[in-house]
């Protein structure tokens, strides 16, 4: 059975708030600490990159990996859109419709069939992918829930900055590409280890360009991270 330790944090959290925390980590970077509470923050406390995200948002939204629901209560409450909040995650999904979604599933990305105009893919949920040559299969997919000129929002990060530049250009040619890794989440002793991507624009753009979308940098963060947003051309 797989383990579902971010979910099971989101909905403890929900149950009981307190000062609970996650551990994160790449085979990169050491230990992190993450409070629980920020999956529940509001519209005034995100960074600029989702708050933007959420605004250029339009249409039917389908928002992916949906967590504790903050980004579809906006979207629903305050912008008054169409919003599905969909999550492999069983108990985050159950929080999300406790805190009041409407519309939630859960479910596979790969397994959901229906035509939105937006795409809402936050929190670097594009690293679902794994590596580039599933962000390849990932976009062909999602381009059959777009309608037509329809959108997909989402953030990621330019890791390059943790590597040396002497060590590139020592090795300019890699195993693979520096932007997959493998994450882990370690909450009250229980860990999981999983593979994950964060891509820079640039790499994004190319393999946006090659499936059939626009590609445009939208808001760029404070720390190599930034906003895109890709529009289905055919």
């Amino acid at each position: 059975m797989n383990k579902d330790l971010l979910g099971q944090a989101i909905w403890e959290y929900h149950q009981n708030p307190d000062d609970q925390e996650l551990i994160t980590w790449t085979h990169l970077t050491d230990d992190d600490l993450m409070p629980v509470d920020y999956f529940f923050r509001t519209y005034n406390d995100m960074p600029i990159i989702e708050q933007k995200a959420l605004d250029f948002s339009y249409g039917k939204v389908l928002d992916i990996g949906c967590g504790a629901g903050s980004h579809s209560l906006h979207l629903q409450n305050q912008l008054e859109l169409d919003v599905k909040a969909i999550d492999i995650s069983p108990a985050a999904v159950a929080t999300t419709k406790a805190r009041g979604v409407k519309n939630t599933l859960c479910v596979d990305i790969f397994e959901h069939e229906d035509i939105y105009d937006t795409l809402l893919m936050l929190m670097n949920g594009i690293g679902v992918c794994e590596n580039l040559s599933g962000l390849k299969e990932l976009l062909k997919y999602l381009k059959g829930l777009l309608n037509p000129g329809g959108q997909i929002l989402l953030d990621s990060s330019d890791i390059i900055y943790l590597f040396e530049e002497e060590e590139y250009s020592q090795n300019p040619v890699q195993e693979s590409y520096y932007g997959e890794v493998d994450f882990g989440i370690r909450y009250y002793g229980e860990e999981q280890l999983f593979p994950w991507l964060y891509v820079d624009f640039q790499t994004l753009k190319k393999v946006a360009l090659e499936t059939g979308y626009r590609c445009s940098l939208e808001v760029e963060g404070e720390h190599y991270d930034y906003l895109a947003k890709l529009t289905r051309v055919y």
